[in-house]
């Protein structure tokens, strides 16, 4: 039986990501939305609905609360542990292991924390959020691996100082090494796929225009548009646990 023909972006993206030799793709909230992980705000629901973002995400609202703020990210963590990657994620280690095998270059970049790329299997994953499973000391950033659960907050081994998530705050920099790799991989790239993302929060959402400006191809995944969607080279709207598995196909 015939397959059916694919819409020309699909087929012209396709086409494209297997002659590239270079590959970056940036993903955003709403491929985990697709597995069923609230977005931030979306998440500020039930006994969270009377908080406000920067009561939760600050490094301010820990020093002045720590015990909400760590019983919230518990909860999130706990939210994100009972979820699995989807048919997304999946055709990302699919289409990063073919990229591979003919030698091309491939990176992953992510603004979410919910570590579903791993999971799935992705290489390694450029983490410009940090990672919710992670968990590190306030004072000094020692990583934790295990803590006290009778305590809220619990506190550093090494320290004493109390632990917070391994995420990045409102107020807070960007892991350096992190985007100075997002940003090479941006300008090195042939084609470059923005996945999921409202193309909205800064810095990532300039990685996608730093690839066209280097002369990368750029490939839209997302059901809604965005500021990008008007500049990206082929747009496929649609959630990315339905695209992706297409554009990912050999």
């Amino acid at each position: 039986m015939a397959h059916p023909t694919p819409p020309p972006d699909l087929a012209a993206a396709r086409a494209a990501l297997s002659r590239a030799r270079s590959i970056a793709v940036l993903t955003g909230a709403g491929i985990s939305a697709e597995s069923g992980v609230p977005t931030f705000r979306d998440a500020l629901t039930g006994l969270w609905s009377r908080f406000r973002p920067e009561d939760l995400a600050t490094p301010e609202a820990f020093s002045a609360d720590p015990a909400t703020v760590w019983s919230w990210y518990a909860d999130r963590r706990a939210r994100v542990a009972s979820v699995q990657p989807n048919a997304g994620h999946h055709a990302l280690v699919a289409m990063e292991r073919a990229a591979h095998a003919r030698g091309a270059a491939f990176t992953l970049v992510t603004q979410n924390v919910d570590g579903l790329h791993q999971a799935a299997g992705s290489g390694t994953v450029i983490e410009l959020h940090g990672n919710l499973r992670r968990v590190k000391c306030f004072d000094r950033h020692h990583p934790a691996v295990t803590w006290d659960e009778r305590e809220t907050p619990p506190r550093c081994t090494q320290c004493a100082s109390l632990l917070r998530p391994d995420v990045v705050w409102f107020g807070e920099a960007l892991p350096q090494a992190a985007l100075d790799a997002a940003c090479a991989a941006a300008g090195a790239a042939q084609v470059f796929l923005s996945i999921g993302t409202s193309t909205l929060v800064e810095p990532a959402a300039s990685l996608p225009f730093a690839a066209l400006q280097a002369g990368a191809c750029v490939i839209e995944v997302n059901p809604a548009p965005t500021p990008l969607t008007a500049h990206a080279t082929w747009v496929l709207a649609g959630p990315a646990a339905a695209i992706m598995p297409v554009l990912a196909a050999p």
